[in-house]
């Protein structure tokens, strides 16, 4: 080796390998899902928490929605936060049927502090629960919810995370490339890990987590990604964080490349905060321990650093084209073989996904523009480097005024069939 810079180069080369090969691998055991024998006895109680900032135009609905579960009404109650809201959102949440609690804290701004502040409340009462759902106001939820995590607690999982799908995936091209996201996501990623038995991350809406949890180790995530803060607190004491697959909410996607970027940017800056906390812990809990679950939460921490670095590599090999100045051994650890069939997964597994969600046409038009929204993730993610200290929360308007009901009666084709076809066998 004749160059300098390989001390710097050859490093991040076998980094970028271990990283692409480590995903693509892990993603081709999302592609099915195992059967499972469900448990469907109710058994379980439930607090179900909408935390709501000034969402008067999509809270009524999801109340409704919330009213009309699979699931017995006397095991489950629905309680609203109405975090300093100036609109009309408590008295339509308490129209709807909803318990509802005012909370007005301008200092202490934002979701993770609103659940903090609702689980005291919660655990201070006389009627306790065997657990609490988190769902956000413009969500809407699968009949089937409350049964699939009823199942998945009886069975000794203690913080779970539900599929994430569209409520309103073909609105616009920016809906349509954040749902395609998300789709992939819950197979390849989600669903992969669950079943290889690593741990999962919560996504802020719709997920469950055991009271008991919550009493012995608290909430204490109130972070601009509180969801991936607890998660990794958890973690920390051996505790993963599992996947339901049929467990359905809807969530409202932006509508616009600016909400989309501001949306996307805040989840940057709470990654990188929560991953300068946590990853020198969870390194040394995991290397103690063993634990390979907690090792891979490391690596969960650190995908934007990774995508910083491979991004900084990319950008030099331009140079390397004009100037050689370190050694090239990409081609000497894989084939070029390996590396053409992984350039080309990236665009296959999206396919395989849409495939077995019998996505519409529109999803497909609109998949065409996917490209852009993935590569639109490298400038927000050295600006949420950048302004990873920062802790200014920015509020989703959230306007797609839909029902349940609108939902089932929509071209069954913009939504995930395998997900309408799930909810059929349980019931």
């Amino acid at each position: 080796m004749n160059y300098i810079f390989d001390y710097i180069m050859i490093p991040m080369q076998l980094i970028i390998v271990f990283f692409t090969l480590y995903y693509f691998v892990i993603a081709f055991f999302g592609i099915c899902k195992r059967h499972e024998d469900k448990i469907l006895t109710p058994k379980n109680t439930f607090a179900v928490i909408v935390a709501a900032h000034n969402e008067e135009q999509v809270i009524g609905q999801l109340v409704e929605n919330l009213h009309v579960l699979n699931y017995p009404r006397n095991l489950y109650d629905i309680y609203v936060i109405a975090d300093n809201c100036k609109d009309k959102t408590a008295q339509i949440a308490k129209n709807a049927g909803a318990i509802v609690y005012e909370r007005f804290n301008l200092e202490q701004r934002g979701k993770g502090y609103a659940m903090e502040w609702m689980f005291e409340k919660l655990f201070s009462q006389k009627k306790q629960y065997d657990a609490v759902v988190v769902f956000d106001a413009d969500n809407l939820v699968d009949t089937n919810f409350l049964l699939e995590m009823n199942n998945r607690l009886c069975k000794g999982e203690k913080v779970i995370q539900g599929y994430l799908d569209a409520k309103n995936p073909n609105d616009t091209w920016i809906s349509a490339t954040f749902a395609i996201s998300f789709w992939v996501v819950n197979h390849v990623w989600h669903l992969a890990k669950y079943n290889l038995g690593l741990s999962s991350v919560l996504g802020g809406t719709g997920m469950c987590i055991s009271t008991d949890i919550l009493k012995r180790f608290g909430w204490g995530a109130t972070c601009l990604t509180e969801d991936m803060e607890f998660t990794m607190k958890v973690l920390l004491i051996g505790i993963r964080t599992t996947w339901a697959h049929d467990a359905i909410v809807y969530d409202e996607k932006p509508l616009t490349f600016k909400q989309a970027w501001n949306q996307r940017k805040r989840w940057a800056q709470g990654h990188f905060d929560v991953a300068g906390r946590f990853i020198p812990k969870l390194i040394a809990e995991g290397i103690k321990r063993r634990d390979i679950r907690i090792l891979d939460g490391v690596l969960h921490l650190v995908q934007p650093h990774f995508l910083l670095l491979s991004t900084t590599f990319v950008l030099l090999s331009y140079l390397y084209h004009v100037t050689p100045f370190y050694t090239n051994i990409l081609y000497m650890v894989l084939p070029v073989e390996v590396w053409t069939v992984i350039a080309i997964g990236q665009y296959i597994f999206p396919a395989i996904i849409l495939l077995k969600i019998r996505a519409n046409w529109k999803t497909w038009f609109y998949s065409l523009f996917y490209p852009l929204f993935i590569y639109s993730w490298i400038p927000i993610t050295f600006l949420g480097f950048l302004h990873r200290h920062e802790r200014d929360w920015s509020h989703t308007a959230h306007t797609r005024s839909l029902s349940y009901h609108d939902i089932l009666l929509s071209n069954s084709d913009e939504f995930s069939k395998e997900n309408l076809l799930s909810k059929q066998v349980i019931k």
